[in-house]
């Protein structure tokens, strides 16, 4: 058995970043192949994007802290990748590389992007592919341009009463047709080549509690149909529920794990009207707090997906808090945050209508078809 632990959001920005994973090095040390969203460039160069609503960009420094805390690959396919132009994007591959830190879904034509990364371990061959559908303009790679590899989707808004004129419509939303082409045949590829394909997915709905949108369950379905083990989703800085697909798990979102809050990278980033409009969409957040973010952001965890020759034989879930200095706490269930994250995961999850149920085993959450 062969243990793969998968986690949220990762960037710090501080004078000691190994600080940020106080809290979590126990948990990533049981792990036999740990997994995290690079949600940041890693870069001490480059122009900021002028298209970058916050422009993120973490010490080189990073590759190495994230190597000593147990990460060993990491999807970099996300809405800040080019935040700091090719300069900043090169550097973050370079670095990464220099700390041994694989990275999935970006690189510096479209071919390298979805180049899955290969991990072997104990017998078994990991194939990790990532894609985004939160994409600034310029941001996806194309054949001959530096970027993330994309996964689009198209939002059409329907009218529900016709003869109503002024009535809000209903959002619909669908994939990119030509993008989840390529990333079915993307996860056919690696099925030949692995035992076990994960799929990072950047997407979804931000900071809005459990909204889904219509085109995360077509891709997640048309990967796992393609051959995929499990979708782990990033993006909305919030937990989405879970769900199962012919017997394989989707994590909507894990949510943020173990990164700064928004004015640490940006200090005027709460004068911006971006940022207003954001704080709008969530009712907890309150930006005077020392923890500036929703209080629903707080709810974390690590996937953990027991992996064999026959592909993923349990799920579970291991449920952590973030701190005010945005460091992940992992939760003992005498903790009551535990049963405040047990409740909350299985809330969001039961009012999409996704098909899951959970048991508590000692600190993890058992998940599974139900």
């Amino acid at each position: 058995m062969t243990i793969l632990l998968a986690a949220g959001d990762v960037g710090a920005k501080r004078a000691d970043p190994s600080t940020i994973f106080r809290g979590c090095r126990e948990a990533f040390a049981q792990g036999d192949v740990v997994f995290a969203q690079l949600e940041t460039a890693v870069t001490d160069r480059g122009a900021r994007a002028p298209n970058a609503r916050l422009a993120m960009r973490a010490p080189p420094s990073m590759g190495q802290t994230a190597k000593e805390a147990g990460i060993g690959v990491m999807s970099f396919a996300g809405n800040h990748c080019l935040d700091w132009g090719y300069e900043g994007f090169s550097d973050t591959l370079r670095h990464m590389k220099s700390a041994g830190v694989d990275l999935c879904g970006a690189g510096e034509k479209l071919a390298e992007a979805r180049r899955p990364a290969i991990v072997r371990k104990d017998g078994l061959t990991f194939a990790f592919l990532a894609y985004s559908s939160i994409l600034p303009e310029g941001y996806w790679a194309s054949r001959d341009r530096a970027g993330c590899a994309p996964m689009r989707a198209h939002t059409v808004h329907e009218a529900i009463e016709h003869d109503q004129p002024g009535t809000p419509a209903r959002t619909r939303t669908f994939a990119h047709r030509g993008d989840l082409d390529a990333l079915v045949a993307d996860v056919k590829a690696a099925r030949q080549a692995a035992d076990i394909v994960l799929v990072s997915l950047h997407w979804g709905i931000h900071m809005i509690e459990g909204v889904l949108a219509d085109y995360q369950h077509e891709v997640a379905h048309a990967a796992i149909e393609a051959g995929a083990n499990a979708i782990l989703g990033h993006h909305p800085h919030i937990l989405k529920g879970v769900g199962f697909h012919r017997g394989a798990p989707i994590f909507y979102s894990l949510g943020n794990f173990a990164i700064e809050q928004p004015h640490i990278w940006d200090p005027a980033i709460t004068q911006t009207d971006s940022f207003r409009h954001l704080v709008s969409l969530n009712p907890t957040w309150n930006p005077e707090q020392v923890y500036m973010l929703p209080e629903d952001t707080r709810m974390t965890g690590i996937a953990r997906l027991d992996c064999g020759k026959d592909g993923v034989r349990s799920v579970e879930f291991l449920p952590a808090w973030i701190e005010d200095d945005s460091a992940p706490v992992m939760l003992d269930p005498s903790d009551p945050r535990f049963e405040r994250v047990r409740a909350y995961l299985e809330r969001v999850s039961r009012a999409e209508g996704l098909s899951m149920a959970f048991r508590r085993s000692g600190d993890h959450l058992v998940l599974s078809p139900a």
